[in-house]
């Protein structure tokens, strides 16, 4: 059998949304292929003196509901499958949240640990000088995704700025706060996930004190791990690239943080406060109530699906349940708050950095928070209730949510009935 490409994987949940509410298949048909992907090599000057290229992609995917939003990561293992994959779920992503964007998404093909700050620096300008034509505040908007930080999103705004002749802060987002970046967005993504628990947690009979396993422990592992936390909740396991700890009783959450700012692993505080080292793949094993993927794609799968205890899975990564883990979870009665939902407060407070941009006037980090929280709860009770009115999973709810925003914008422009009819 001939295995899917990530985008067709992805395209399974639009069919499957199409077949719960009416869709023109004019709609279909256009959210089935990306609208725009751009292929360039970046040739940079490298710290010995020698030329080096790297290949890199902006896909903007669907703009009908507004300019194109998403991010650009740095990895060596980028494709082009990723990107448009990862665009088609921004998409999705921002009609869940009513926000007036479409989706987009970058990335360059790099392992940038290989690089020096100032590769990296020329690395972040050569991709703004190669996709210079594409992007804009009103066109297609990127932002930080895996390996890319406020610190490169400056460095992007100030080469576009550059190209132009004048200072465009809506540009990007994500950027530092004295560039212009909005307070929250640090932690948005994170945020917005544990704004969502903490509203739903009832609805899945998941009282009092939480035992949580995070999947990941970069910048949203982190964060949702230091916010549960505070909340009383209990840390039971983290793990990254390297490896994991494991505390029935609860990990000491300041010890891991103080360990990844020092650009440690997790593991090396096994050992100490009870922390017992386990592997990367033991995690989503483990006992605990609440799972949090915030990794990379299609970290849960087939293969251990059927391992999982947690009774909530939070997606705070792109993709990191398989279709089939998907349908093997949905057996086993363990419900999925999607990606396209769950982590969507990142790309949220990314729209109030745009508006705020382009307004010029700053809001407080109360006032985002407050925002933030409106949306998520508002968006989260919604698809709660679709998935109870249609008796389908979260994350087909979801898209349906999504589709209904997304067809009544495509459907505005005419479609095959109109014309005909």
């Amino acid at each position: 059998m001939t295995e899917l490409s990530l985008l067709e994987q992805a395209l399974v949940r639009l069919d499957e949304a199409a077949r719960h509410i009416s869709v023109d298949p004019d709609v279909i048909e256009k959210l089935k292929y990306a609208r725009e992907t751009t292929k360039a090599r970046l040739m940079i000057r490298m710290d010995d003196g020698s030329r080096k290229s790297f290949v890199a992609w902006r896909c903007r995917y669907d703009d009908t509901r507004g300019p194109t939003k998403g991010g650009i990561r740095f990895h060596p293992d980028a494709s082009v499958d990723e990107v448009e994959t990862l665009a088609f779920w921004m998409t999705f992503k921002c009609a869940v949240m009513n926000l007036p964007y479409g989706g987009g998404k970058g990335a360059v093909q790099v392992d940038p640990r290989q690089l020096s700050k100032a590769e990296l620096e020329r690395l972040s300008r050569a991709y703004i000088q190669a996709f210079a034509g594409i992007i804009g505040p009103d066109r297609d908007i990127p932002a930080p995704d895996v390996y890319t930080n406020s610190m490169i999103m400056g460095w992007m705004a100030d080469e576009y700025a550059q190209i132009v002749g004048q200072a465009v802060p809506a540009v990007i987002t994500g950027k530092p706060i004295a560039l212009g970046g909005s307070l929250g967005r640090e932690d948005a993504t994170a945020r917005g996930g544990y704004y969502l628990v903490r509203h739903l947690a009832k609805n899945f009979g998941l009282m009092g004190t939480l035992r949580v396993a995070i999947q990941g422990f970069g910048n949203a592992g982190q964060h949702i791990a230091r916010l549960l936390a505070g909340d009383g909740h209990k840390i039971v396991a983290v793990c990254d690239s390297s490896g994991g700890v494991y505390a029935p009783d609860g990990l000491n959450v300041e010890a891991l943080l103080a360990a990844k700012a020092k650009g440690l692993s997790v593991t090396s505080t096994a050992g100490e406060a009870g922390h017992r080292a386990i592997g990367a793949e033991e995690l989503v094993g483990v006992d605990c109530d609440l799972l949090v993927p915030a990794a990379l794609e299609d970290m849960i799968n087939e293969r251990n699906a059927d391992d999982i205890k947690a009774r909530l899975i939070l997606e705070l990564a792109n993709g990191p349940l398989t279709p089939e883990a998907d349908a093997r979870l949905a057996r086993k009665g363990v419900a999925v708050l999607p990606d396209i939902l769950a982590n969507a407060g990142g790309v949220t407070v990314s729209y109030f950095e745009w508006v705020q941009n382009r307004q010029g006037f700053y809001w407080t980090l109360e006032e985002v928070h407050a925002r933030l929280k409106t949306i998520m709860e508002r968006e989260g009770e919604a698809i709660w209730g679709i998935a109870r009115e249609k008796d389908i999973t979260l994350r087909t709810a979801a898209y349906v949510h999504a589709l209904k925003r997304l067809a009544e914008a495509i459907e505005a422009h005419g479609t095959q009935n109109y014309f005909t009819n």
